[in-house]
């Protein structure tokens, strides 16, 4: 493309912004679309989930509201988003299914089994971020993916990417959603793209799947019934009644997204980042929940799922060894942790072995 600093020309916006989707593309994005900073609607809908509770512990929700809604405020001076979506089904992974149905197993969400997509996507955009700024010289922008008060599902949304399903994931017609989000805010006066249609019809395969009726009605979650807030984002102690629906998955849940029909459309993703670490999607609860705290270190840095710690790690397994059936060994696993120093650890362990011992 034509170097318009060089030249100190005004760019071509229509022509960069096809620019953009060219090297989004050469650098692993599968889509990228832009849209403006609207978000008068959802900031609306926003404030009514806050207002009903469900956004459970997470506060950070509450106190950066209004900066989730309004882009140009978290970054002054942004116009345009440019979103952008990357596959992240690991290949090769066992089948979700088949560990779901094995409860000695421990079940993975499909996004954690690799390295930690943060990392992954930020270099990415500051990738294209340096490419736009070759081409026009310099111009303001941020990178975000997960990563700050971000309305990601609305952005992609409205820039075309795909709509917001009934479990209130983004979905993709030809990719399903088995993918991560980023977003590069930027004060070009890039052409917008239009939003699409909606596609789940009257399709409730998700809701009526998820184990704890986590989504009280269509396109609303309670995050505080959400088997992956509750195994990720919550500290403290899990509610007991929800512990046996848990099951076996210790970090996050995907049951929403392997009933949906859409994702017979996934592909699976070419990132080796996002390949499969230490047997994740084959190991048993109980070889993982005797990990020493250092084990813990050592295998998951560089994973999403370091970010919980080894206590919450410990309290997640407890959860999925009380549930698991009963035998010799796993009693033996959780009677080596009922002393362990966290009341946390203690607490989860000792509900596991009163599902076991009586």
């Amino acid at each position: 493309m034509k170097d318009f600093s060089a030249a100190g020309e005004m760019p071509d916006m229509n022509m960069l912004a096809r620019q953009i989707k060219a090297w989004g593309q050469e650098l692993g994005f599968q889509g990228v679309a832009i849209s403006d900073t609207e978000l008068g609607e959802a900031e609306a809908r926003l404030l009514d989930w806050l207002g009903k509770g469900y956004h459970g512990d997470m506060d950070f929700m509450a106190r950066h509201a209004s900066l989730r809604a309004r882009p140009a405020e978290l970054h002054p001076g942004t116009l345009r988003i440019i979103s952008v979506r990357m596959n992240y089904r690991p290949p090769q992974a066992r089948d979700s299914w088949a560990v779901l149905d094995e409860p000695e197993t421990a079940h993975i969400a499909r996004y954690a089994l690799g390295r930690d997509y943060h990392k992954v996507l930020r270099k990415r955009l500051q990738q294209l971020a340096n490419r736009i700024q070759i081409a026009v010289g310099p111009f303001s922008y941020r990178a975000f993916t997960d990563s700050a008060p971000v309305m990601e599902v609305e952005l992609a949304q409205k820039a075309g990417l795909g709509w917001r399903g009934k479990h209130t994931l983004l979905l993709n017609r030809e990719s399903g959603s088995w993918f991560f989000l980023g977003e590069l805010f930027t004060d070009l006066p890039l052409p917008i793209d239009p939003p699409g249609g909606s596609y789940c019809g009257s399709c409730q395969r998700c809701i009526d799947i998820c184990p704890t009726q986590a989504i009280v009605a269509p396109y609303e979650l309670d995050a505080r019934r959400c088997i992956s807030y509750l195994t990720i984002e919550h500290k403290g102690s899990i509610p007991e009644a929800l512990r046996p629906l848990i099951g076996n998955r210790i970090y996050g849940c995907d049951d929403c997204q392997l009933v949906c029909p859409w994702n017979k459309f996934a592909q699976d993703s070419a990132e080796m980042d996002f390949a499969v670490r230490h047997g994740l999607d084959k190991a048993s609860l109980r070889e993982l929940f005797l990990w020493t705290e250092e084990e813990f270190h050592q295998k998951l840095a560089g994973s999403a799922i370091h970010r919980i710690g080894h206590e919450r790690w410990l309290r997640n397994l407890a959860i999925g060894l009380g549930n698991a059936p009963s035998s010799p060994l796993i009693i033996e696993a959780l009677q080596a942790r009922a002393e362990h120093p966290s009341p946390l650890v203690r607490e989860h362990v000792a509900w596991a072995l009163s599902r076991h011992l009586g």
